[in-house]
């Protein structure tokens, strides 16, 4: 059955909302004030599929990339970009508004740079057994064969090559597999998962593919097949090898703008604790001035910011430790010693961790997150525990898309 609909704003996931009978009905890839027509989606009965645009938005504008409405790298590429823009800022201070939280939300930064330096590919056996290495749909399983991305950093070219010709012989295992290729200073760092054990054969076969693709390092489930050069990054003064797998922000530009904002809203204070510290992209720049206490659970990337911390003249110390913050958060008696902290948790957030930062008397608490929704309820603890919310700084490191960065100071 075919409806008609017109599209009232655009959601926070980036699908146009139709309000029909008091209801919101999500529609992918329509935009405010559009006229359209439409499908149903089975076994969703508020969402839909969009067939035409009869009346099209003043603001709507074609597509970059042939693969857009396909693979589900993308949610928004059709929208003009001071429209996509003033949504994306406008997602923060309405989570923030409903959460009754004041504080002036800074203009949107963007911080896509050069594009994306990390992404993860994925290999499955499809109809007919023909191979496909690419994305996976919107909301589905199903791959959508890729050769070419445009939101990548030229950093990652060869990237959708190696993947291909590393899957060709590892599908013949007949598991699905996840290739995570990271951009280096070395080159391509790849690890594969989801192959199991290999014989000794296979891997001699993805050593020769490695060495023909030039890649850094090539390591399934994080165990070394071939090393031709260490995949170093710099962060600040330091270079950090990254163990395989390793978390870091998308974009070199997004790393860059987010630590340059913790550093200013911690530039007066002489010992930090930057907590849910990863491989150190704050930690490492924040020791130019300050003495600091990393922790994460990520026990690989807590002993690679220290060795890199250790290894580059002119840092303050720094003291990283490997802790699970979500089952032992710092506990008040233990943050007495620091002048600030930085938290920067997963997109769950840190709710157990902000209630003890909230019981502290630390001065100045920096958050950074990438999720708002998990950030305003965090935000919400620290102010109910006396804190004051300073300007909230949004940052767009995943343009194109419904995610959004963002960093607060608070102060007592």
């Amino acid at each position: 059955m075919v409806e008609r609909l017109t599209i009232d704003h655009v959601g926070h996931h980036g699908d146009g909302v139709a309000i029909v009978g008091g209801q919101s009905i999500y529609v992918p890839y329509a935009l405010p004030g559009e006229t359209i027509e439409v499908a149903p989606v089975p076994g969703h009965p508020d969402r839909r599929r969009l067939l035409q645009v009869d009346v099209a938005s003043p603001d709507r504008i074609a597509p970059f990339c042939p693969h857009f409405a396909i693979c589900g790298g993308c949610a928004i590429q059709h929208w003009q970009g001071e429209r996509y823009r003033a949504w994306k800022r406008d997602m923060v201070v309405e989570t923030l508004a409903r959460t009754k939280l004041d504080g002036e939300v800074d203009p949107l930064i963007d911080a896509h740079g050069l594009g994306r330096r990390r992404i993860t590919l994925h290999a499955r056996m499809g109809t007919h057994e023909v191979l496909r290495v690419g994305y996976t749909a919107a909301g589905s399983h199903d791959v959508i064969p890729i050769d070419h991305c445009p939101i990548l950093d030229p950093g990652l070219s060869g990237a959708l090559d190696a993947a291909w010709a590393l899957a060709e012989p590892l599908i013949a295992v007949g598991k699905p597999l996840d290739i995570q290729i990271t951009m280096t200073d070395g080159g391509l760092d790849v690890d594969v998962r989801g192959s199991g054990p290999l014989p000794p054969a296979m891997i001699a076969t993805l050593s020769r593919l490695a060495e023909q693709h030039r890649l850094a390092r090539l390591t399934r489930h994080g165990e070394l097949v071939l090393m031709r050069t260490p995949p170093t990054i710099t962060i600040g003064s330091a270079r950090v090898t990254l163990p395989p797998g390793s978390f870091l922000q998308a974009t070199v530009a997004g790393e860059e703008t987010l630590a340059a904002l913790v550093s200013e809203r911690c530039k007066r204070a002489k010992h930090i604790a930057d907590l849910f510290c990863g491989v150190g992209p704050f930690s490492l720049r924040l020791a130019a001035k300050s003495r600091v206490a990393a922790f994460d659970s990520d026990a690989g990337a807590v002993t690679a910011l220290q060795k890199a911390a250790t290894s580059t003249p002119g840092l303050k110390p720094v003291k990283a430790e490997a802790r699970d913050l979500f089952r032992r958060p710092l506990m008040p008696p233990e943050l007495r010693d620091y002048d600030a902290v930085v938290f920067d948790p997963p997109r769950q957030g840190a709710e157990v961790q902000a209630r003890q930062l909230a019981a502290s008397k630390i001065p100045v608490v920096v958050a950074v997150s990438c999720n708002v929704a998990t950030f305003a309820r965090d935000a919400r603890i620290l102010v109910d525990g006396g804190y004051e919310m300073q300007s909230v700084t949004p940052v767009d490191q995943f343009r194109h898309t419904s995610h959004i960065e963002l960093v607060a100071k608070f102060t007592r």
